[in-house]
């Protein structure tokens, strides 16, 4: 069943449906919104959507609203903080690849600019090639992590069926997004 079909049950929770509707494929221009997008993929891992969405507004506080050059500087004050923090997911792998991936943004930032402009110096690829690339810069990134978070930030298509409402303004915002 498609995020889409999924959606349209009357059992599915307003969560689901704000998220569909409003985020779920849409680009997304600001680095620091995207390494959020990136981080809450990572920690649904193993998880329901529902409760990383449901715990979104702790995560953001958490992680500095998900501000790149103090995640990447965190200290082990911070990495206890974080651990001890019920709003979010307490899991030390999870915590490490945040701060390890935020450290990583700011190499790449330093040769691209931006995360932003990275992903869009290597789009379009395909699933397997963005795959590798993710693991070979970031840490707790496989296959299915990094599929929801380029789908879901307008960087891979899929994110919406044809006949759903939301795929024409999704294909609007995002031209290529039909290329793909």
């Amino acid at each position: 069943m498609s995020y889409c079909e999924y959606c349209k049950s009357p059992e599915v929770k307003s969560v689901h449906k704000v998220y569909h509707d409003q985020h779920y494929g849409f680009p997304i221009e600001e680095d620091d919104a995207l390494f959020g997008r990136l981080i809450l993929e990572i920690n649904q891992a193993g998880l329901s959507w529902e409760t990383i969405l449901n715990k979104e507004q702790n995560f953001q506080k958490a992680y500095e609203n998900f501000n790149i050059d103090k995640i990447a500087n965190f200290n082990e004050t911070d990495r206890e903080r974080l651990l001890s923090d019920a709003g979010i997911i307490r899991n030390k792998l999870k915590v490490n690849a945040a701060i390890h991936n935020a450290q990583q943004l700011l190499l790449l930032r330093e040769e691209f600019g931006s995360f932003k402009q990275w992903l869009d110096h290597h789009h379009p690829l395909s699933r397997e090639e963005w795959t590798k690339l993710f693991k070979k810069t970031f840490k707790f990134v496989g296959g299915e992590i990094v599929n929801e978070f380029l789908m879901s930030t307008g960087y891979l298509a899929g994110a919406h069926d044809k006949d759903c409402p939301v795929f024409d303004t999704v294909a609007k915002l995002n031209p290529k997004w039909m290329e793909l």
